[in-house]
Protein backbone atom coordinates (compact mmCIF):
# COMPACT_ATOMS: atom_id res chain seq x y z
CA UNK A 1 0.00 0.00 0.00
CA UNK A 2 1.31 3.43 -0.92
CA UNK A 3 1.10 6.55 1.26
CA UNK A 4 1.83 8.94 -1.60
CA UNK A 5 -0.54 11.90 -1.82
CA UNK A 6 -0.44 14.19 -4.83
CA UNK A 7 0.38 17.90 -4.43
CA UNK A 8 -3.15 18.91 -5.42
CA UNK A 9 -4.80 16.69 -2.83
CA UNK A 10 -2.30 17.78 -0.15
CA UNK A 11 -3.06 21.46 -0.94
CA UNK A 12 -6.81 20.82 -0.67
CA UNK A 13 -6.37 18.99 2.66
CA UNK A 14 -4.23 21.85 4.02
CA UNK A 15 -6.80 24.43 2.89
CA UNK A 16 -9.64 22.51 4.58
CA UNK A 17 -7.61 22.16 7.81
CA UNK A 18 -6.78 25.89 7.85
CA UNK A 19 -10.41 26.86 7.17
CA UNK A 20 -11.50 24.74 10.15
CA UNK A 21 -8.87 26.33 12.41
CA UNK A 22 -9.88 29.85 11.31
CA UNK A 23 -13.55 29.19 12.16
CA UNK A 24 -12.71 27.83 15.60
CA UNK A 25 -10.28 30.54 16.69
CA UNK A 26 -11.19 33.86 18.33
CA UNK A 27 -7.54 34.84 18.63
CA UNK A 28 -6.00 37.54 16.45
CA UNK A 29 -2.69 39.31 16.10
CA UNK A 30 -2.43 43.04 15.41
CA UNK A 31 0.53 44.75 13.83
CA UNK A 32 -0.09 48.46 13.38
CA UNK A 33 -3.57 48.86 11.89
CA UNK A 34 -3.64 45.35 10.39
CA UNK A 35 -5.31 42.34 12.02
CA UNK A 36 -4.71 38.66 11.22
CA UNK A 37 -6.40 35.51 12.53
CA UNK A 38 -4.28 33.23 14.76
CA UNK A 39 -4.74 29.55 13.99
CA UNK A 40 -2.87 28.13 17.00
CA UNK A 41 -1.33 29.71 20.10
CA UNK A 42 1.01 28.07 22.59
CA UNK A 43 3.42 29.20 25.30
CA UNK A 44 6.32 30.05 22.96
CA UNK A 45 4.56 31.16 19.77
CA UNK A 46 1.66 31.01 17.35
CA UNK A 47 0.73 30.24 13.74
CA UNK A 48 -1.18 32.22 11.11
CA UNK A 49 -2.27 31.38 7.58
CA UNK A 50 0.81 31.73 5.37
CA UNK A 51 -1.05 32.53 2.14
CA UNK A 52 -3.10 35.52 3.33
CA UNK A 53 -0.81 36.95 6.01
CA UNK A 54 2.28 38.97 5.12
CA UNK A 55 5.53 38.21 6.89
CA UNK A 56 5.20 39.61 10.42
CA UNK A 57 8.15 40.89 12.39
CA UNK A 58 8.77 42.94 15.50
CA UNK A 59 6.26 44.10 18.11
CA UNK A 60 2.69 42.76 17.86
CA UNK A 61 -0.38 42.59 20.10
CA UNK A 62 -2.40 39.42 20.65
CA UNK A 63 -6.13 39.61 21.38
CA UNK A 64 -8.83 37.11 22.31
CA UNK A 65 -11.93 38.82 20.97
CA UNK A 66 -11.77 42.29 22.55
CA UNK A 67 -9.45 41.24 25.41
CA UNK A 68 -5.82 42.28 25.03
CA UNK A 69 -3.76 39.26 26.12
CA UNK A 70 -0.11 39.91 25.26
CA UNK A 71 2.32 42.33 23.72
CA UNK A 72 5.02 40.28 22.02
CA UNK A 73 8.27 40.63 20.14
CA UNK A 74 8.24 37.94 17.44
CA UNK A 75 10.46 36.34 14.80
CA UNK A 76 9.39 34.10 11.93
CA UNK A 77 10.30 30.46 12.35
CA UNK A 78 9.06 28.30 9.45
CA UNK A 79 6.30 27.77 6.91
CA UNK A 80 4.75 24.32 7.21
CA UNK A 81 1.55 23.01 5.63
CA UNK A 82 0.15 26.43 4.81
CA UNK A 83 0.81 27.80 8.31
CA UNK A 84 3.50 30.35 9.14
CA UNK A 85 4.98 29.72 12.56
CA UNK A 86 6.24 32.58 14.77
CA UNK A 87 8.25 32.32 17.98
CA UNK A 88 8.21 34.80 20.85
CA UNK A 89 11.45 36.55 21.72
CA UNK A 90 9.54 38.33 24.47
CA UNK A 91 5.94 38.01 25.63
CA UNK A 92 4.43 40.37 28.19
CA UNK A 93 0.95 39.92 29.61
CA UNK A 94 -1.25 42.97 29.05
CA UNK A 95 -2.89 44.67 32.04
CA UNK A 96 -5.89 46.96 32.13
CA UNK A 97 -4.26 49.34 34.63
CA UNK A 98 -0.82 50.75 35.26
CA UNK A 99 1.37 48.90 37.75
CA UNK A 100 1.62 50.45 41.22
CA UNK A 101 4.95 51.59 42.60
CA UNK A 102 3.75 51.20 46.19
CA UNK A 103 2.07 48.56 48.35
CA UNK A 104 -1.72 48.79 48.51
CA UNK A 105 -3.27 46.98 51.46
CA UNK A 106 -6.02 44.53 50.47
CA UNK A 107 -8.46 46.17 52.90
CA UNK A 108 -7.63 49.75 51.88
CA UNK A 109 -10.59 51.96 50.95
CA UNK A 110 -11.26 52.44 47.26
CA UNK A 111 -12.08 56.13 47.62
CA UNK A 112 -12.41 58.75 50.32
CA UNK A 113 -15.81 60.29 50.84
CA UNK A 114 -16.03 63.86 52.04
CA UNK A 115 -18.72 65.05 54.39
CA UNK A 116 -20.63 68.32 54.27
CA UNK A 117 -20.54 70.51 57.33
Amino acid sequence: MSTYVSKEIRAELDAARIATLKKASRLRVEMGDNTYKILKLWKDGFTVEAETTPRLRGLVDIFDGANHLYQCLIVADEDEGGEMRYEFKRSTAAHDSAPLDFFRAPDAPIALLGHDD
